[in-house]
C-alpha cells in the first residue's frame, strides 16, 4: 500500500542489502577491498562474500543509520547487475504482492542460513531485485 504522507514512512519496506555480481571473485575481492576498504567475509560452504560497509549489532543490522551492507555472488540468471534488497516482514505475502503489482517471481523463497529469507523477482521494467525476511 503507497505511502501517503511523510509521518508514515516509518513503515516502509526499506533497502537493508545490496548484491554485486562478480566474473571473478578474487579480483572483485580486491577491488572492492582496496578501492573502499569493505571488509569481505567468505560464506563457508556458499560462493558468497559478506561485504561489510557498516557495523552491524547483534542481529547483524548496520549499527549506523542509513547505512548498509551487501555482498558479491557469482553473475547469474539473477544476478546480471547490483541488485537490492528489500526488506518485508512477510516474504510469502510480498511475493504475492509482486505478482499482484505486475513483477514476476524470478525464484522461489529460499532459507539463508539461520538468518532469513530471501527470494529474487523481476519488477515491471525488468529490473531483478530481492525479498528479504530475516528469521533473527
Amino acid at each position: 500500500m503507497p505511502i501517503k504522507n511523510v509521518s508514515e514512512l516509518n513503515k516502509m519496506n526499506k533497502v537493508v542489502h545490496f548484491e554485486i555480481p562478480t566474473d571473478d571473485m578474487a579480483r572483485a575481492k580486491k577491488f572492492y577491498q582496496d578501492t573502499f576498504g569493505w571488509l569481505l567475509e567468505d560464506q563457508p560452504g556458499m560462493e558468497y562474500v559478506i561485504a561489510r560497509t557498516v557495523e552491524v549489532d547483534d542481529k547483524m543490522m548496520p549499527k549506523e543509520p542509513g547505512g548498509i551492507n551487501g555482498g558479491m555472488a557469482k553473475r547469474g540468471e539473477n544476478l546480471k547487475a547490483p541488485s537490492l534488497a528489500i526488506n518485508v516482514d512477510n516474504i510469502d505475502e510480498a511475493m504475492q504482492n509482486v505478482k499482484k503489482s505486475g513483477g514476476v517471481l524470478a525464484t522461489e523463497k529460499m532459507p539463508v542460513g539461520k538468518m532469513g529469507f530471501m527470494a529474487y523477482f523481476r519488477d515491471t521494467e525488468g529490473n531483478v531485485l530481492s525479498l528479504w525476511q530475516s528469521t533473527m
